[in-house]
């Protein structure tokens, strides 16, 4: 219970998972600060009790008021939908945001980054990675959660494959969807950011976490098509760069034409778990891609199609 009173600082709010995490947030009657560069925007979404403050992750001057008086802070943003260097911006957000986080004596930081072990991580996966090891060098201790692909209506991920499934009947499929992920269902993903919340005090952390089964995006997109009832034709071809699959990709998904590119760079690095710490540490057991992609769609009518939700808040 003491644990539950202790204030959150909650950044990116706005997006995806942090909106999905601060609903949770808020029915478990925590308290929740949340950080937005327009406040203005997320103040009537929320629950009463919780703060809205404004803060911009790349003006370091913005950020010590917000962190007066706060016992864990959860970041979740990142600016690959920015133009630019987004590797450089995360870098320079992250660096800030941990000497704020250091200054003002925070406990704690929880930061969902990606999986991928290998030696040449794509310049996305890297810059997550990167990230992380700036939160942990804040001093603060930090639980970072590197988890795959994300199943749920509104997940970037999830949304470039139905946009792929739906619209093309018959796919010339590049060499990246034989490659192996662990995908894991988006209220999975949120349990263990709120365990990760609570967890015992200790020394920083990086969790790896998935669903129950590994699975190629080709297999992905073969379950998707299946739930769907939808007859889908996949020619694998062993040409198709990730430069021609983006371009590819953002014909049929133009919404997701800024991030496309540097989402699909990222799937030639296979991301499944390989240390089982989390499932230890945790009495979480995700659920198989089946039931993930089968919640995605049943949850498509009370959260509005996938397509129309912001997807994350750029720093």
């Amino acid at each position: 219970m003491a644990e539950k009173r202790k204030k959150i600082l909650l950044t990116g709010a706005t997006g995806y998972i942090g909106g999905l995490l601060r609903r949770r947030l808020e029915a478990d009657s925590r308290l929740v600060r949340c950080l937005a560069r327009r406040p203005e925007i997320l103040e009537p979404h929320v629950a009463p009790g919780t703060e809205v403050v404004h803060g911009d992750l790349l003006k370091p001057e913005t950020l010590p008021s917000a962190m007066r008086g706060i016992s864990t802070a959860c970041y979740l943003v990142h600016s690959m939908a920015s133009g630019g260097d987004f590797a450089r911006a995360d870098r320079e957000a992250a660096k800030g945001f941990a000497h704020a986080a250091r200054t003002a004596g925070v406990e704690r930081i929880v930061y969902l980054g990606g999986l991928g072990s290998e030696d040449e991580l794509s310049d996305h996966l890297a810059s997550r990675q990167e990230v992380g090891r700036i939160l942990r060098d804040s001093g603060a201790r930090t639980i970072e959660l590197r988890a795959s692909i994300i199943i749920g209506a509104g997940s970037l991920s999830f949304e470039m494959i139905r946009a792929l499934v739906e619209r093309l009947p018959v796919m010339v499929t590049p060499r990246w969807v034989r490659t192996l992920a662990q995908p894991i269902a988006v209220e999975d993903v949120i349990d263990y950011l709120v365990a990760a919340l609570d967890a015992p005090a200790g020394r920083s952390l990086v969790l790896e976490i998935g669903g129950a089964d590994r699975a190629s995006y080709g297999d992905i997109m073969a379950e998707y098509a299946r739930q769907r009832g939808l007859r889908r034709l996949m020619i694998a071809v062993p040409v198709l760069s990730p430069r021609l699959s983006s371009l590819w990709l953002a014909l049929v998904t133009p919404l997701y034409a800024r991030v496309g590119r540097k989402l699909v760079e990222s799937l030639r690095n296979e991301t499944t778990v390989g240390d089982a710490t989390a499932s230890r540490m945790f009495a979480i057991r995700p659920c198989g891609l089946a039931e993930a992609i089968r919640r995605a769609l049943a949850g498509e009518d009370s959260q509005g199609h996938g397509e129309k939700r912001r997807l994350s808040e750029p720093v």
